[in-house]
């Protein structure tokens, strides 16, 4: 554990290990292995988490915000070296400015058959970042805590069915919902900083947001 990280990110290091894995993200034997860097960092804006937005021509996850991560490869040396590898593929964080603080319990997509394991960082060292693979990465951003747990920032999304899906962001012109929305909402209470927003407010995920999902 690095004793460098800022004294804002202490009580979610504390936490972390007893982040709670609902049933649905349970993971499941067979399952690929893969991994997502929760990269914090002080900004311009204050304490911030770094998020990519996924390309909309892929075919898996596509136009879905998320964190940077992916399968893990042969070879790396586990989650973490494929977490800080897939970061700077995607995003061009440099591995050896990041500071790993922990790891976080496995979860499981069902939708990909993929076992996550999230790996929080410090970045003690920004680099400049942009999108590393133009036709996996449409867009990649620090996304300040302020405004991830602004209440005017937040909403229940549910399908047009009628089917109520959980809680979303809507960052820096990105609606960040599913797994990663879900991930994010136990970062933000491990670490203490979630504030209380009205979760009656619900609205359908957008057609078009339904149709890069589809697509997977």
């Amino acid at each position: 554990m690095t004793e460098t990280a800022p004294s804002w990110l202490d009580r979610f290091r504390e936490e972390s290990s007893r982040i709670p894995v609902p049933p649905m993200f349970r993971p499941a034997p067979g399952a690929r292995a893969a991994a997502v860097l929760i990269l914090f960092g002080e900004g311009p804006d204050g304490p911030d988490v770094l998020l990519t937005e996924r390309a909309a021509t892929l075919k898996k996850h596509a136009g879905q915000p998320a964190f940077p991560g992916g399968r893990i490869d042969p070879e790396d040396d586990g989650p973490v070296a494929a977490a800080l590898r897939e970061a700077w593929e995607e995003a061009g964080v440099e591995p050896a400015g990041v500071d790993v603080l922990c790891t976080l319990p496995e979860l499981y997509l069902s939708h990909s058959e993929h076992r996550v394991t999230p790996v929080a960082g410090w970045w003690r060292e920004p680099s400049d970042i942009a999108p590393g693979h133009p036709g996996e990465v449409a867009t990649v951003a620090r996304v300040p805590l302020d405004e991830l747990v602004d209440p005017g920032n937040r909403v229940m999304v549910r399908h047009p069915s009628g089917i109520r899906m959980g809680p979303a962001f809507r960052v820096r012109d990105m609606l960040v919902w599913g797994f990663t929305a879900a991930l994010l909402t136990q970062v933000l209470d491990a670490g203490g900083w979630n504030r209380p927003w009205d979760m009656s407010q619900i609205e359908d995920l957008p057609r078009e947001v339904l149709d890069l999902a589809a697509r997977g």
